[in-house]
């Protein structure tokens, strides 16, 4: 109400409404959509925006290969910079990640770096943490519309009854991609089937989406029971959005890291008791079971983003990615057991956005670009969010958090 008021001391209503109405006048030339990214191409989209030539000469670098991002952009007119920055050596001893990595991190977030920085050093004096994938698969969810509900459950049984022919049609799409498993919802006339992928070292979105494609063709076709109207996404698969199917089961990978913290090294890096981080870790426990948030866990996100940004990941995957559970436990010796559990990491090694020249060659510092290293890829990420648990919890615990962004986030003059 206060800036409703704020408004009617500026304005009129008349002036306000008249503002606010559509405007149909003088509509500007609209670009086509171009997926080239060749000079030519790319004036003749700068040419549709009014713009001053400072500002196009600090997006396009002449110099810049622009045809190494074909096929991940449309209507390209330049790059971005966000600073880069590196944590670690982080070490991790996982069924999949075994060795001392580099993480790079793509961030603008001041004080983010030095916190993950912070917790990798914590877990290397812990002897390294223990990664384990859990479980994998990729949903696509697409949707049937029938005339009844009898005829939906009909059609979920008819599926059901035909899955090796429907794995068929779907495998038949993709050499990596493996249909694994069908799940079902029936929801009155609608039904809704959760096809179950496996994507070998792609983060596997378009893969999934074009292998349903191709089943809910094949269905169409041969159903006995056609229905109203398909839809390749019926938006029940939790794609790029925090759901509890997400958090309850899995979406890409489905990770546990762990470490057992010796109270010496919470005392010398991070300033903390054990029983002072689980104190805290309870405290926000329960905060985020009061504000009704997926999951428990301090900045999954943070971390998360950087690296996605950094590896050419699909970073609006962290919206799903970045859910899961952090879990602190004192022992009687003063040591503090960590864990992070995240069912839903959806990235790759291959595919996408990683043959980016940056991305390429920051999955080449973590030794992790290429086929056969996307599960090493999920557990160093769990591992960093680890550290990066670690080092939020005990800034909190510590009452150190505030004093660390006004050090780091504030610009000099």
């Amino acid at each position: 109400m206060m800036h409703a008021s704020e408004l009617l001391q500026a304005r009129a209503i008349d002036e306000i409404m008249q503002r606010l109405a559509p405007d149909f006048d003088d509509l500007p030339a609209f670009p086509k959509v171009t997926a080239k990214v060749s000079a030519q191409a790319i004036n003749r989209t700068w040419n549709h925006f009014p713009h001053d030539p400072a500002v196009r000469r600090a997006l396009l670098d002449a110099s810049e290969d622009t045809q190494a991002y074909e096929g991940n952009i449309e209507n390209m007119i330049g790059l971005i910079k966000i600073p880069l920055g590196v944590a670690g050596p982080l070490r991790v001893r996982g069924l999949a990640a075994y060795g001392d990595y580099a993480v790079p991190l793509a961030t603008s977030e001041a004080a983010l770096v030095a916190s993950y920085h912070r917790g990798c050093r914590v877990i290397n004096e812990s002897g390294g943490c223990t990664t384990l994938i859990l479980s994998e698969c990729v949903t696509r969810s697409p949707a049937f519309i029938f005339a009844t509900a009898t005829q939906s459950a009909r059609f979920v049984l008819w599926v059901l009854e035909n899955f090796s022919v429907v794995k068929g049609i779907a495998e038949s799409t993709t050499a990596h991609g493996r249909l694994t498993d069908i799940g079902c919802i029936v929801e009155g006339n609608h039904a809704y089937l959760n096809l179950e992928y496996t994507t070998g070292d792609a983060a596997g979105q378009n893969m999934v989406t074009i292998a349903t494609q191709a089943v809910c063709d094949w269905v169409g076709e041969h159903c006995p029971l056609k229905p109203e109207k398909i839809y390749v996404e019926g938006n029940a698969s939790g794609d790029k959005k925090a759901s509890a199917k997400s958090f309850m089961h899995v979406r890409g990978k489905k990770v546990s890291a762990e470490v057992l913290v010796p109270g010496l090294v919470l005392k010398q890096r991070l300033h903390v008791t054990a029983k002072e981080m689980e104190q805290y870790w309870r405290v926000s426990a329960i905060g985020g079971v009061l504000s009704g948030t997926i999951g428990v866990h301090g900045h999954f996100a943070n971390g998360l983003a950087a690296l996605y940004l950094a590896t050419g990941q699909d970073v609006a995957c962290v919206a799903e990615s970045a859910v899961g559970v952090t879990r602190f436990e004192a022992r009687d010796d003063g040591s503090l057991y960590a864990t992070v559990t995240l069912p839903s990491i959806i990235a790759g090694t291959v595919g996408g956005g990683t043959s980016m020249p940056t991305a390429a060659a920051c999955l080449d510092l973590m030794g992790l670009r290429g086929a056969g290293k996307a599960r090493a890829f999920a557990e160093v990420c769990a591992a960093l969010l680890l550290g990066g648990e670690l080092s939020i919890i005990a800034a909190m615990a510590a009452g150190h958090f505030s004093r660390a962004h006004k050090k780091l986030a504030r610009k000099k003059p």
